[in-house]
């Protein structure tokens, strides 16, 4: 007898790359050469880290790969594009880190990180890579801005940011995290700096509304709906007693002015300092300069209100009282006016602000009417009966929430109003390594955009990129490139130093893959027509606020200036849970917790790691890694192979058991994939194979050919280069990814017999074998056979719940 062949995972993945190499599996076309239907799968384009990747970022790479192959089976051409996150701060934060330049630190992170990538053997199509450092890539990315800054949504302005002061440049509100920079974790403070923003409120509405239209998880649409914040209310107008001015305040509870007792202004309000009395004066100066230390985080959380008595007063609109005019850190200048007017009665931060600093409490609304004396807390309930409100006395305070506005309208002291959270973003940095901003600054024409002909501005050549720490660009040093005519008069004028965050390429970038050698266009109409949008984009869920927002913005503005027909980038969106490290600790350098996939590859093959990342646990949920668990998945490919070389030698013909186990082992798989249960996917193929092997063992050694060839396109899309040899060993010269997914017969999983419980009076007494299709009486009639001289007295009832029990009645 001749020797059994070994599985030989090296052997194998190497011969199938290299056929791969020479006769791709994605082709464009079908057999007949007419263009086949596409299909966008899209992985969250990694940053170019100098760790390299750990078996956590390998999982999502895998998951995308997966159901890629998946949708090549079933016809698709497939667009899978890999590239480049690689400007921005980890990109330079890294580079400071090593002593090298970024752009070749950069490039090396880049390379190792490849080379780590083609050891998934994933379906990437590298002829459309991008890289966001590229100049052929950022010319688009700064043509953009200018498109934007034409359209008026990107606009300077001078106002307090986020500073981090390890980083050394402002941040968006959504790159702090509990008040600390989420790139270095330092404490974040205030600084105040010129910066470009990009007027994303004007897309509010829309990325609210069109989220209803997104197959996406429903925590994700949460979490933006929250940060969109849409709320309704009135600005309410009061003026300044024995001033001019006007404070405006917004609200969503005017039904409740009658009780504003004091009003609250941000300490950076444009009348914050003037509004102090001489008397107050200083404190009130020195209070402005202590906030400003803080950043809006802190200021939110901090669990002991703070604030300051201005001196001065406004006058209630509703009923002529005066009110207190107070500043408090916990008001945010970039949230609705800046200005609150403050209901201690019926909110409890309001409420303990009064009870810190003894200002009157006023309850105007009442469970049934009736007011609680000497208040404890307030009294939030959303209904109650209106009371000390004048002409509102005895409305529900539902109703007047809804009228309140409109009567404020009419009273000509206000308006109705929908405010949003939503903040216009900070889009520029005071960092190197970013995409200049191509705006150059005329003494005579104002900012006046680079013209898109001369685009790509190029980021110039340094040897000092580090962080200057004053608020200015390391670009602003650069006097032969700062220094330029206007393109508009030709005076002599200078370029815009600050640089573009991150996000300014990865907003984009998907859009991009497509036609990435198009130097005329963006993307041309014919490929976005063909291939986007996005059907499926599968990243973590920390981006689930700040590069989703961001690219559902670009997105909605490139469709409305016709550069694309579609208005929302991503299709279906799928987050995967982190790999940890021990104890559910996040895998990183610093922690000495880091496994690289490296060493498994080596050991085990590119196919059982690449299904031990999908065994570990439920996709979506983060799963702690252990080296053993991929033991448990080599061995069952081994098991699978070892099937096959006896199958092959003992060519058995196809038995009913058989068959029956070839289409539950379809829908099993195909259902479970179609869930992205993909650890149960795993799961059955073990079930399924040990029950093969079960009946090889009774017809003579093996299974039948029809069920191997089903067991390798099935596996194809989690094992790709086992699943080629086994293909190309049961006899096939194509590859197995032409094969087609296979379908399932429903009568043809359908058991003769099935096994149930016989009960008497709910307890089992016996377990039986009857014909799947059995009528009650004749079920019932082997159930009592069953029970025997068990069943005594008078049978009150006879139940038969098919497939499941026989419950017989008696007492």
């Amino acid at each position: 007898m001749a020797a059994k062949i070994v599985y030989n995972h090296k052997a194998i993945e190497n011969k199938w790359r290299e056929k791969w190499e020479e006769n791709p599996v994605n082709p464009k076309v079908d057999e007949q050469g007419n263009p086949k239907k596409k299909y966008y799968c899209l992985d969250m384009f990694p940053y170019p880290s100098g760790n390299g990747l750990h078996v956590g970022h390998w999982r999502g790479y895998v998951i995308s790969d997966v159901w890629s192959r998946y949708k090549l089976q079933q016809g698709y051409y497939i667009v899978h594009p890999m590239g480049w996150d690689a400007f921005g701060l980890p990109a330079e934060n890294y580079a400071i880190k090593m002593g090298v330049h970024p752009a070749k630190s950069t490039a090396n992170n880049v390379a190792n990180i490849k080379r780590q990538i083609n050891e998934i053997a994933a379906l990437y199509d590298w002829d459309m890579e991008v890289n966001t450092t590229d100049p052929e890539f950022y010319k688009w990315t700064q043509w953009i801005f200018v498109k934007m800054f034409k359209e008026g949504l990107a606009y300077e302005k001078e106002f307090p940011i986020n500073w981090c002061p390890s980083c050394k440049t402002g941040l968006a509100n959504e790159e702090v995290v509990n008040g600390k920079c989420e790139r270095c974790g330092a404490e974040v403070t205030k600084k105040n700096l010129r910066q470009w923003m990009l007027k994303i409120t004007a897309y509010a509405e829309r990325l609210l509304n069109d989220l209803d239209k997104l197959d996406w998880p429903e925590k994700v649409k949460k979490m933006q709906t929250d940060w969109i914040g849409k709320s309704y209310g009135a600005e309410v107008n009061f003026k300044v007693d024995g001033r001019e001015d006007e404070i405006t305040v917004y609200t969503t509870r005017p039904d409740t002015l009658y009780g504003a007792t004091f009003m609250v202004l941000a300490p950076e309000h444009a009348l914050a300092a003037s509004l102090a009395t001489e008397e107050r004066k200083e404190v009130v100066e020195k209070y402005i300069y202590d906030s400003s230390m803080k950043s809006n985080v802190d200021r939110l959380q901090d669990k002991e209100k703070t604030g300051v008595f201005t001196g001065s007063y406004a006058i209630n609109p509703i009923n002529g009282a005066k009110v207190p005019i107070w500043l408090s850190d916990y008001v945010l200048a970039d949230y609705g006016t800046g200005a609150i007017m403050c209901v201690p009665a019926h909110d409890d931060r309001d409420f303990e602000f009064a009870k810190k600093f003894d200002i009157p409490i006023i309850q105007v609304i009442a469970k049934d009417g009736k007011a609680i004396e000497n208040m404890t807390e307030a009294y939030t309930e959303a209904s109650g009966t209106m009371i000390n409100s004048g002409e509102w006395d005895g409305m529900e305070s539902a109703v007047l929430k809804k009228e309140a506005p409109h009567i404020i309208e009419e009273r000509g002291i206000g308006k109705a109003t929908v405010n949003y959270k939503l903040r216009d973003w900070v889009f520029s940095r005071q960092r190197y390594w970013g995409e200049p901003i191509p705006i150059v600054h005329c003494p005579k024409c104002g900012n006046v955009p680079v013209p898109e002909e001369e685009l790509p501005l190029r980021l110039p050549d340094v040897e000092s990129y580090e962080p200057t720490g004053t608020g200015e660009s390391p670009l602003a040093a650069i006097d032969e490139w700062v220094n330029c005519k206007c393109p508009v008069c030709g005076a002599d004028a200078k370029r815009e130093t600050n640089t573009m965050p991150q996000w300014a390429g990865s907003s984009w970038y998907f859009l991009r893959y497509v036609d990435n050698h198009n130097d005329k266009e963006l993307v041309s109409r014919e490929k976005a027509d063909a291939m986007l949008p996005v059907d499926m984009y599968i990243g973590g869920v920390e981006h689930a606020v700040l590069h989703l927002l961001y690219s559902r913005f670009y997105t909605k503005f490139l469709c409305d200036i016709g550069v694309i027909d579609f208005d929302e980038p991503f299709q279906k969106l799928f987050n995967q849970g982190m790999i940890t490290g021990k104890n559910g600790i996040k895998m990183s350098k610093s922690k000495g917790n880091v496994v690289s996939p490296d060493d498994l590859v080596r050991d085990y093959g590119c196919d059982s790691l690449r299904m031990y990342e999908l065994f570990v646990g439920p996709p979506e949920l983060d799963a702690e890694w252990d080296d053993r668990g991929i033991d448990g998945v080599n061995r069952f490919l081994k098991r699978l192979w070892n099937l096959l070389q006896d199958s092959l030698a003992a060519n058995v013909e196809a038995t009913d058991a058989m068959v029956k186990e070839r289409h539950k082992l379809v829908y099993d798989v195909t259902t479970r994939l179609e869930n992205f249960s993909l650890n149960t996917v795993i799961s059955a193929f073990m079930e399924h194979n040990n029950k093969l092997i079960d009946l090889a063992k009774k017809n003579g050694g093996g299974v039948d050919k029809e069920t191997l060839e089903t067991m390798a396109v099935l596996i194809s899309p989690f094992a790709p280069h086992f699943a080629e040899e086994m293909w190309e060993q049961l006899g096939h010269t194509e590859t197995v990814f032409r094969a087609g997914w296979p379908t399932y017969d429903e009568e043809a999983m359908k058991e003769d017999e099935v096994e149930i419980a016989v009960q008497i009076n709910g307890k089992t007494k016996a377990v039986i074998s009857i014909a799947a299709d059995a009528d009650k009486d004749s079920a019932i009639a082997a159930g009592k056979e069953a029970l025997g001289n068990k069943l005594s007295g008078n049978i009150i009832k006879e139940i038969y719940v098919p497939g499941r029990i026989i419950n017989i009645v008696a007492k």
